[in-house]
């Protein structure tokens, strides 16, 4: 160890050697050992740095080869580096791996799209594709149907958990090394390529992180440098009843310093060093309170401080780069900015919409549909910013654990029914014109009709058997993002519902941005079998006004009839509070979208 040691964590790489540095506070002595010294224990004794850290560089240590942190804690503990960016598997070896830039084909200089013209995909790599044989979807077989997303109109993918996790297939929320991309999904040059890809594409990646617990299998963070309390988890987790979540005793501790420091090195590693432009923290309610609850007696100072003080480093760097909560319990200081008190992420996945939405459109009988809740729905907003939340009727929690797609939850055994299909196309509707960032899971785009698990890939023949469902999807994607230049409104802060017809189970809303023709925009959605041929409703100008999307247009599917004229004259007839109206049709479980064009 002739060099002086590279400042940082974990094996820093550089020229014929690497730096190796662990936090091992209670160790009497550590080494590291791998395929350069035959994993001799006494060949690369690391020195005791202050703070409980050890370190060393070691030469003809280079880039591909395997390692492990030895630690004498009265017994000798093999462990996987907490820090190591590859590994060969989840109880395997790390291997060193660059930190550079090296192995990006080009230079990266894509920018993520505005809050407010975002649709995001949620996507299992494990399941998204389905490679020859019995092995998982990887990123090389995603980077194939990056073409389906642009074609689309998605400009974000979501990814579900990809860091390395016990076993060949998971959902990705039981991390065992938290820096490593999962080795089944081709690691992290794979990963590397997938954003650049993505990137090529114009689409930006967001990934899930899971900080409210670690494993709980596989997980040689547990008792890392053999010291534990009361039997917990030693160094990296609480060790009291404060360690305890719904997926094990495995919570970090977020009142160590060097715990905290490995929370954010984590977060900037993915934004700074992958590029990725967001993160999607899971359960966030299980970090800042031990039960998920209100319980305040419970609550957990240190993890509230924690997602502030990231989400400050990461608008500090890259105030580009976008946080997302998923919390679920409707608290508005999730999503105020620090400033203020609030937590600092810039949206929150949204319970006040999906719940009711998926609750009233999976009723059986239409005379149970509350439209005064759908309003609600539509309305609902944290704080003052309209794209504080995201918005959807499907995500990885909606479509397993006991329940289903949300077609086949309307109509069990029949989900490409009449009934199921227009009331699940009615969800879609919504979630591309409400206000707040609209998400779809992976296959909704296609009447999947099969709950999520992690051995089922999603059926791409449905983009044959179903394409006048995928055309539907791009259709509103394309107004969603205005790409037609007539809806500008829906990229808007403002929201009007103006029209709830609790008998005929009719809602109407207004959006605009800045007001206008082809900025104004108004969707009226039928939750009724009954088709309306001559249905009046409010607007707030007079003119002409066009119909950019009809839910029943026999380009959606065979069995539909259409809704009405394309084009309608709003006239300076007082209806539901506006100035003018409008005479519209509107067929069964369909919603038909306005335009105003002069």
């Amino acid at each position: 160890m002739a060099h002086e040691p590279a400042s940082g964590m974990g094996a820093i790489p550089d020229g014929d050697g690497t730096t190796f540095r662990v936090w091992a506070p209670h160790a009497e002595a550590v080494a590291v050992v791998g395929t350069f010294n035959d994993w001799s224990i006494g060949a690369d004794a690391l020195e005791a740095e202050l703070g409980g850290y050890w370190a060393g560089r070691v030469e003809g240590a280079r880039i591909g080869e395997e390692y492990k942190f030895a630690i004498k804690a009265g017994e000798v503990l093999l462990r996987m580096d907490p820090y190591a960016r590859q590994v060969t598997s989840s109880i395997g070896n790390g291997v060193i791996y660059p930190r550079d830039s090296d192995l990006w084909l080009i230079p990266d200089d894509y920018r993520t799209p505005p809050w407010n013209e975002m649709v995001i995909y949620e996507l299992h790599l494990g399941t998204f594709t389905d490679p020859p044989g019995d092995s998982p979807g990887n990123f090389e077989s995603a980077i194939g149907r990056l073409g389906h997303l642009k074609r689309l109109g998605v400009n974000v993918v979501e990814l579900m958990p990809p860091m390395e996790f016990a076993g060949e297939r998971s959902w990705g929320y039981n991390p065992a090394h938290p820096f490593a991309i999962e080795s089944n999904y081709g690691g992290p040059t794979a990963f590397k390529h997938f954003v650049q890809a993505a990137h090529e594409a114009g689409i930006a990646v967001f990934m899930d992180v899971v900080y409210n617990h670690f494993g709980p299998s596989d997980l040689d963070l547990w008792q890392f440098d053999g010291w534990t309390d009361n039997g917990g988890g030693g160094i990296y987790f609480y060790n009291d009843w404060r360690g305890q979540t719904p997926w094990g005793h495995t919570r970090p501790d977020y009142s160590r310093p060097e715990v905290r420091d490995y929370l954010r090195d984590n977060a900037l590693m993915w934004l700074e060093e992958f590029r990725i432009d967001g993160l999607r923290w899971d359960a966030t309610a299980h970090i800042r309170n031990v039960w998920g609850g209100s319980d305040p007696g419970a609550n957990l100072d240190d993890g509230w401080s924690l997602m502030r003080w990231i989400n400050d480093e990461i608008n500090a760097r890259q105030p580009w780069k976008v946080s997302i909560a998923e919390d679920l319990l409707g608290e508005s200081a999730i999503t105020e900015p620090t400033t203020d008190g609030g937590a600092g992420f810039d949206a929150q996945w949204d319970d006040r919409f999906v719940h009711p939405i998926r609750s009233i459109l999976t009723l059986r009988e239409d005379q149970g549909r509350d439209m005064t809740s759908v309003a609600r729905a539509i309305d609902h907003r944290y704080g003052d910013d309209a794209f504080r939340r995201v918005v959807y009727t499907e995500s990885h929690d909606e479509v397993a654990n006991g329940s289903a797609r949300l077609p086949e939850e309307i109509w069990p055994g029949n989900a490409s029914g009449w009934h199921a299909r227009k009331r699940a196309a009615l969800g879609a509707v919504l979630v591309f014109t409400v206000p707040g960032i609209p998400m779809i899971f992976q296959g909704q785009e296609l009447l999947e009709d099969q709950w999520f698990r992690d051995d089922h890939p999603i059926d791409w023949e449905r983009l044959d058997t179903e394409s006048g469902v995928v055309r539907m999807y791009r259709d509103l994607i394309g107004l969603r993002r205005n790409l037609g230049g007539t809806s500008a409104g829906l990229t808007g802060q403002h929201v009007r519902v103006h029209h709830v017809n609790q008998q005929d189970k009719v809602v109407g809303f207004y959006r605009w941005d800045q007001s206008g023709p082809n900025d104004d925009v108004l969707v009226v959605a039928n939750f009724a079998e009954h088709r309306h041929e001559a249905y009046v409703i409010g607007v707030p100008v007079e003119g002409i006004w066009d119909v950019v999307f009809d839910g029943d247009a026999p380009i959606y599917h065979e069995s539909y009839e259409g809704s009405g004229a394309s084009r309608v004259e709003a006239t300076a007839v007082e209806v539901d509070g506006m100035p003018a109206s409008v005479t519209i049709g509107l067929a069964p479980y369909s919603a038909v979208i306005l335009s105003r064009a002069i």
